[in-house]
């Protein structure tokens, strides 16, 4: 394993999750006798990054108390929940002085494998990207962001959330996983001038894309080999198709 020594994850851990029926926080949920948030960690640490923060909010110290012993993690909290873009903006200081690369992961979606990760963190650093989003194609793309691309050279445009999307980018079938790498300069450039003029008044982490856009910078997606690992927990049924993915050998853990 090559450790990636200019990389630092930042792994989404704030949320609720009310769907889950649970007064646990999202991330404390048990997958296959482990919380979903350390299987996270596992696959991030795996992909060689060594460095980790940890967004809590909800429950913060259940959230803590998960992952507190495991290698090379620190913790920002989230006061408020006011979406993605501010959840990656509270780790602020622990990401300064700004260098290196930036990966976000969420803590409710432990199939990605650390092999998309390294495949993510690569491609970003070979192409000389500001952003690149790990998308996927899904039969069924309701709920998710939709990645819209270029008809000229299929490089990506936008990320449009589902309340906001038009019609005719409702049908796109390529959509975002949540999981990003950054170059970290040019991420915090963008994080500070992001609005929260959109369906749900919150600050997408997915406008850091159009601005850098406006900014000429390169943006870029890579879309997953296997777009079962995008599955995310939002509810008790997603827990039992991630574990039937699990039992069928249809994703690694």
């Amino acid at each position: 394993m090559k450790l990636l020594n200019n990389v630092t994850a930042v792994i989404l851990a704030a949320g609720k999750g009310t769907r889950m029926k649970s007064e646990l926080p999202k991330v404390a949920v048990v997958l296959n006798e482990s919380p979903l948030l350390l299987h996270v960690l596992h696959n991030v640490e795996n992909a060689g990054i060594s460095r980790k923060v940890v967004v809590v909010g909800y429950r913060k110290d259940v959230v803590t108390n998960i992952s507190k012993d495991f290698p090379g993690v620190e913790f920002a909290e989230q006061t408020e929940q006011l979406g993605t873009g501010h959840a990656v903006l509270v780790c602020e200081n622990n990401l300064k002085p700004y260098s290196g690369y930036t990966l976000v992961a969420c803590g409710d979606a432990p199939l990605i494998s650390k092999d998309s990760f390294s495949d993510l963190i690569q491609l970003h650093i070979e192409k000389g990207y500001s952003a690149t989003v790990l998308s996927a194609k899904m039969e069924n793309p309701t709920g998710y962001g939709r990645i819209i691309r270029s008809s000229d050279d299929g490089s990506l445009l936008r990320i449009v959330e589902e309340k906001d999307a038009k019609p005719e980018e409702k049908i796109v079938n390529e959509v975002n996983t949540g999981t990003y790498c950054f170059t970290t300069e040019d991420l915090f450039g963008a994080l500070k001038e992001i609005g929260n003029q959109n369906a749900q008044n919150e600050y997408y982490l997915t406008d850091v894309i159009k601005i850098l856009r406006e900014k000429n910078q390169k943006v870029g997606a890579m879309t997953l080999k296997n777009a079962l690992e995008s599955h995310g927990i939002n509810s008790p049924e997603d827990l039992q198709t991630a574990k039937q993915y699990i039992d069928k050998g249809l994703v690694g853990v």
